[in-house]
């Protein structure tokens, strides 16, 4: 009698970082997409789901890097899997006439310099940029809407922070970011922008998560915020 092979759907994948498997899983959001996510998953489980020897084929890496781009990515660096996530689109010509709006109505006369800050983070995303701040007295000028912009362009790259995620000693959800944003930003201590400033010039800094001990990593993030005030 054969002995009976396991078959794995499609959408069942798997990953060893380290000593620790994922499962990689595309998960809906609130608009319906599907936003890829590798979530731990038990060795226990898997034995149970799909056999003890399907452990053997499941992808190994000797832990996590960052390395980022949008021209020549690499999924796996050396043994490491990459945490730099992978645009979904490809840049092509043609019309584009309401990003072209939405950038010339933030960006006004510094139409050119707003140009050339967008192609740097595509072209060069480990390219030290000045904070970007956009301040308007007015409500509903564009500025949430540039924000969502720039979360559509470089997807998962992108993560919205709030004023007291800029206190928090923990600060892992940033790390791998290439924009961080912040809308309706309020910055009334002066070790806030102190901090916000040295993070916009650092090239590495002091990573920090729950149960885990500080670790040193390279910082290539960008800021974006946004006030009424």
């Amino acid at each position: 009698m054969e002995e009976a092979t396991v078959t794995l759907p499609a959408e069942d994948r798997f990953e060893r970082i380290g000593t620790t498997y994922y499962k990689i899983v595309r998960q809906p959001n609130a608009a319906g997409q599907l936003i890829e996510r590798s979530i731990p998953w038990t060795i226990e489980a898997i034995r149970q789901d799909y056999g003890k020897d399907f452990l053997a084929n499941v992808p190994k890496y000797d832990g996590f890097c960052c390395v980022p781009s949008h021209l020549d990515y690499r999924p796996v660096v050396g043994s490491f899997k990459n945490k730099y996530s992978l645009l979904s689109h490809i840049p092509a010509e043609g019309e584009w006439q309401c990003i072209e709006s939405l950038v010339r109505h933030i960006f006004g006369e510094q139409y050119a310099l707003g140009l050339d800050y967008l192609q740097i983070l595509y072209t060069m995303p480990l390219q030290k940029l000045p904070i970007l701040l956009l301040v308007s007295e007015e409500r509903n000028t564009g500025k949430s809407t540039f924000l969502n912009f720039l979360k559509m362009l470089f997807e998962a790259n992108v993560t919205f922070n709030t004023n007291e995620n800029f206190r928090s000693q923990f600060n892992d959800d940033w790390n791998g970011k290439l924009v961080i944003v912040v809308d309706e930003v309020l910055l009334n201590k002066r070790e806030d922008s102190e901090r916000l400033k040295n993070l916009s010039t650092t090239y590495n800094y002091k990573m920090e998560a729950k149960g885990r001990d500080r670790e040193e990593v390279s910082f290539f993030a960008k800021f974006v915020l946004c006030s009424n005030n």
